[in-house]
């Protein structure tokens, strides 16, 4: 398995992000709050972290959901996933919603989204008048499948 180096600025009290266990693709992100965050149904807010990275060029930080957390207390993330550029230098904050029926609270070092680092790439658009055939040409939104 490949691996970079990232230099990491912490600013909380919690620890880095790490890796729950040796095949884990995402690490753990915890929110950096003094006192819990207390989210009504339907409620949004953006929780800082207190991390700040400095990515490689050509690669992303990816936030996603913690299934757990979507699951068991209806919490998951907007902007899913979120990417984090290589030349992004602030805070990073992660925009939190609660899809249950009820009061959810967040508390203070809460494990409350994953980071993947990925590789991309950039691309040069072509510009052409037609494109090339295939099996499935225009069908979408569900067509693949249907006879």
């Amino acid at each position: 398995m490949q691996k970079i180096k990232v230099r990491i600025i912490n600013q909380s009290a919690f620890p880095l992000p790490e890796y729950a266990t040796s095949g884990s693709a995402g690490m753990d992100v915890r929110a950096n709050t003094q006192s819990p965050i207390t989210l009504k149904s339907l409620e949004r807010t953006l929780v800082p972290t207190g991390l700040f990275i400095e990515l490689p060029e050509g690669y992303e930080a990816q936030i996603r959901p913690r299934s757990g957390l979507a699951v068991k207390r209806g919490l998951t993330l907007l902007n899913t996933p979120g990417t984090i550029d290589a030349d992004y230098r602030g805070e990073i904050k992660i925009i939190v919603v609660n899809l249950s029926g009820e009061e959810q609270q967040i508390q203070p070092g809460e494990r409350i989204a994953q980071m993947i680092i990925a590789p991309y790439l950039q691309i040069e658009w072509e510009t052409a008048t037609l494109l090339s055939e295939t099996d499935r040409g225009e069908g979408g939104f569900g067509h693949t499948g249907k006879h």
